[in-house]
């Protein structure tokens, strides 16, 4: 419940209320009225509401007339009506787009020829909502042996964060223990025993959850996710940062953030394992925060500014670990050096998806935000980013991509059709830099209205084959060179010794030589025997039925999705089968002669904003990237994801064989697939997954990183 404290104030909370402050003015009806020597203002009181929600307020005291106009400030308080019932009596409906307790507001209220009367309220009833989730909800494929977490908008009242109120149910009642990560906000669900393979489980946080003010959820908060016929083995890795490695002229106050290629175990993100040194090697004193993408962003804070034209080093330990419990395979560095000033620019929104006024809006939208500058991904959550119909808030989570500067709105149900919708980014969001949200060349907030159907393409479910960077069908894989890091498990139906050239996680090595190879950051999943050459654990953990059997359903998995994609309606090809130099929209493409390449320049692709753009890219025989000699990429921009761009190859794909280059997406070839060429030591990189349904993987110096799902 909202709890309104009226009376005076300490002076802290006036000038709180004063530089947060928001000024509404709204008139009445316009009508003349006579002058008013006296208006007193006695009491507000406000029904119970949900954050962001038109919430009815009622004014009362004496002298009000139709003239009036209410006055407020405060932080992401906005007043959409005001009307006046009677001479002691005026409504108005607020709308607070923002989660936090104590929040000071001043109210004024005047009309023409009246004395002004201010008093002071508190806002300490907000209730706490899930800002995400980790796995999100409807994940088809969760690792069996991971951690479930949720991260709420307020801190929380740990004695109300138990498993009385965080639940997670599959055939029956799951047995675990339920701990909360206060300075993360985040509840960490850690089941006795690893969760049943292939089946669904519901995860729920009751409404006895409460805030550190007793507020309690407003509704239950529910969401599903489908386990994987596997477990997560694969170590987390840093995948981008903000300063970028070797950056210049680094704002003196901006915050310094680290994107996981997985989500993380808050409780393991510290001022121990994140430090920033610079020169004298004394660590800088600071914070550690986590949040962002579905919980991938790890954040320092520096205590005070950064000292000027200064370099600086920034290291992340082993002793980060993801929810499964993997550590960082090894400590990650990066260095930058500041320049001479902080940074005072306010970011802006300068697109949305949908656009404002956009109409017949597909009821399966996500909605999202690009902003100027990399922001700050705690201040981007569910108590900031709203979307709101008919004066009801839409329940969903929230997601931020560093690289791309795009906030995601998704809804944890599918929109109501033919409905208008309002989004809004509160002003509490801000940069790196510790700078507010201010207002930018596109609306915020904006609106739009949906369709009575989804729209779009969607993602294509990959099953238990999201997990796998490499499967090569019955026919095994192949690495050559010592420079090959899989970051995933890799799959066979064939027997271990089809297999050369790798070793993984538990430390079980198939076939390699000193020239040879290949790091699995994950699990080996082949049919007996064990592999010969490993240690005497591998003869029971690995080449055996539990391993065949997952690497079946694998195969399987990868077969159903080559089958959906090569059956996506649509299908135009922009470049006669030449895609080298093209800029493309989401959309599906058909190669009209059997074959596409990307050869003579690179192939980008432009999500437009849209974080959930997909790409599903068909071809009846090969795909060929890359020039003799020449390398060629797959650029993302404006939001593309690598997970949300699909290759389905007739025959065989062939992948810059002169090596180098960043390939982008799943590939799932019904031949197989080849990366590079022996004797090449230009690393080629896929972002992605390499698929042969029916020949093997072979793969030189060459660098794999499964996606996020």
């Amino acid at each position: 419940m909202w709890n309104f404290q009226l009376g005076k104030m300490r002076s802290r909370n006036l000038v709180m209320a004063v530089l947060l402050s928001v000024f509404v003015f709204l008139a009445g009806c316009g009508r003349e009225q006579a002058a008013v020597t006296t208006l007193t203002l006695t009491s507000i009181s406000a029904n119970n509401g949900a954050q962001g929600a038109s919430v009815p307020v009622t004014l009362t005291g004496s002298g009000f007339a139709s003239g009036a106009t209410i006055n407020l400030s405060g932080t992401g308080i906005t007043v959409s009506g005001t009307s006046v019932v009677s001479s002691t009596q005026m409504t108005a409906t607020f709308a607070i787009a923002v989660s936090a307790p104590a929040v000071a507001q001043n109210v004024t209220v005047t009309s023409s020829g009246a004395t002004t009367n201010a008093q002071i309220f508190t806002v300490t009833g907000i209730a706490p909502q899930i800002s995400s989730t980790n796995p999100a909800n409807l994940l088809a494929c969760e690792p069996a042996n991971r951690n479930i977490t949720a991260t709420f908008t307020k801190a929380m009242n740990p004695l109300t964060i138990t498993t009385a109120t965080f639940l997670v149910t599959g055939v029956s009642s799951v047995t675990g223990t339920v701990t909360l990560d206060a300075p993360n906000n985040t509840a960490i669900f850690t089941p006795m025993a690893n969760l049943a393979f292939s089946t669904t489980y519901t995860a729920t946080i009751t409404t006895s959850a409460q805030d550190t003010s007793g507020n309690a959820l407003a509704s239950n908060f529910v969401w599903s996710f489908k386990t994987c016929a596997t477990t997560d083995t694969t170590a987390p890795t840093v995948t981008s940062t903000v300063p970028a490695n070797l950056a210049s002229a680094v704002p003196v106050n901006q915050k310094i953030a680290a994107t996981f290629s997985k989500g993380m175990d808050s409780r393991t993100l510290t001022a121990t394992t994140f430090t920033l040194k610079g020169p004298s090697t004394t660590a800088v004193a600071g914070t550690v925060s986590y949040g962002g993408n579905a919980g991938t962003i790890a954040t320092f804070t520096p205590t005070s500014n950064l000292a000027a034209n200064t370099l600086f080093t920034a290291t992340i330990t082993s002793g980060a670990k993801d929810l499964a419990g993997n550590a960082l395979a090894t400590p990650y560095q990066w260095t930058f050096t500041t320049g001479a000033a902080p940074d005072v620019v306010a970011p802006t929104v300068t697109l949305t998806v949908p656009a404002s006024a956009a109409s017949s809006v597909g009821i399966n939208q996500a909605v999202n935000a690009t902003f100027s500058k990399a922001m700050d991904p705690v201040t981007i959550s569910t108590a900031t980013f709203t979307l709101v119909t008919a004066g009801t808030p839409v329940t969903g989570t929230v997601s931020y991509d560093v690289s791309s500067h795009i906030a995601t709105f998704t809804p944890v149900s599918s929109l109501a059709s033919s409905s208008t919708y309002t989004a809004t980014i509160s002003n509490a969001a801000k940069d790196l830099a510790g700078n507010a949200l201010a207002s930018g060349a596109v609306p915020n907030p904006w609106t739009f209205m949906t369709g009575t159907a989804p729209t779009g393409l969607a993602p294509v479910s990959l099953g238990s084959a999201g997990t796998f960077g490499d499967i090569g069908g019955g026919a095994g894989m192949t690495n050559q060179g010592v420079l090959t890091v899989i970051n995933g498990n890799i799959g066979t139906t064939g027997v271990s010794t089809s297999v050369t050239g790798f070793d993984d996680t538990a430390g079980c090595i198939y076939t390699e030589t000193t020239l040879n190879v290949g790091k699995v950051n994950g699990t080996i999943y082949t049919a007996a025997p064990p592999p010969t050459s490993s240690p005497a654990a591998c003869s029971t953990t690995e080449g055996n039925a539990t391993t065949f059997g997952i690497a079946q359903q694998a195969l399987a998995d990868a077969q159903t999705a080559y089958t959906t994609l090569a059956g996506t309606p649509g299908g135009a090809d922009p470049g006669a089968g030449q895609l080298g130099g093209l800029t493309l929209a989401t959309g599906v493409y058909k190669a009209a002669g059997g074959s596409f390449l990307i050869t003579g320049a690179d192939l980008t692709l432009d999500a437009q904003g849209n974080a959930n753009a997909v790409w599903i890219f068909q071809m009846a025989s090969t795909l060929s990237v890359g020039d003799p000699g020449t390398p060629r990429s797959v650029i993302l921009i404006n939001g593309a994801q690598a997970k949300n761009v699909f290759w389905q190859v007739g025959s065989a794909a062939t992948i810059n064989a002169a090596g180098g280059g960043t390939m982008v997406g799943t590939i799932i070839a019904s031949s197989g697939v080849a990366f590079s060429t022996a004797g090449n030591v230009a690393i080629a990189t896929l972002n992605g997954r390499a698929m042969g349904l029916n020949a093997s993987v072979t793969v030189v110096n060459t660098v794999i990183n499964v996606p996020l799902p």
